[in-house]
């Protein structure tokens, strides 16, 4: 079967993120295995496999290469405003740098905390209550399940 694996290469520190994604995602990640490689044009090249979230990443340390940006992220679909919470806070390095649910954690990896809500709201059946979300949201820094739906229903833009 093939299958897809996001591959992360870090300057520096791979092996620590690896243990802080661990640490963040608890119950849903776990660290495969890790192997190193001496002389290579890089020199010394650690590896570590982990699974988060069920999806399979490979974490390699091997010097500087190009810096994480935004043009790509991992999107956290969260259940509730306790999950949004929870990963906002453990995740994001600058929470008053951050938009519109995109974070960036200490490593410079791109997170976008989403709760499911958002999704349902914005394609619901009030295209009005739509766009009301879309301007709360754009407002925000974390998202607040909370304040979307107050959008939503609101009659008064």
């Amino acid at each position: 079967m093939t299958t897809l694996t996001t591959f992360l290469w870090f300057e520096k520190g791979g092996r620590e993120a690896a243990a802080f994604y661990e640490s963040v995602f608890r119950d849903a990640s776990r660290i495969k295995y890790v192997s190193t490689m001496d002389d290579t044009p890089s020199g010394t090249v650690e590896m570590v496999t982990m699974d988060i979230l069920g999806h399979e990443f490979i974490l390699m340390t091997a010097g500087p290469f190009r810096k994480f940006n935004e043009a790509v992220s991992f999107v956290i679909n969260c259940d509730s405003q306790k999950e949004v919470d929870y990963y906002w806070d453990k995740l994001s390095a600058d929470k008053d740098a951050e938009q519109c649910g995109w974070i960036k954690d200490k490593y410079g990896v791109s997170w976008q905390i989403v709760p499911k809500q958002l999704g349902i709201l914005m394609g619901g059946p009030d295209k009005a209550g739509a766009e009301r979300v879309q301007k709360a949201m754009l407002k925000m820094k974390k998202i607040i399940v909370a304040d979307l739906q107050k959008a939503y229903d609101s009659n008064n833009g």
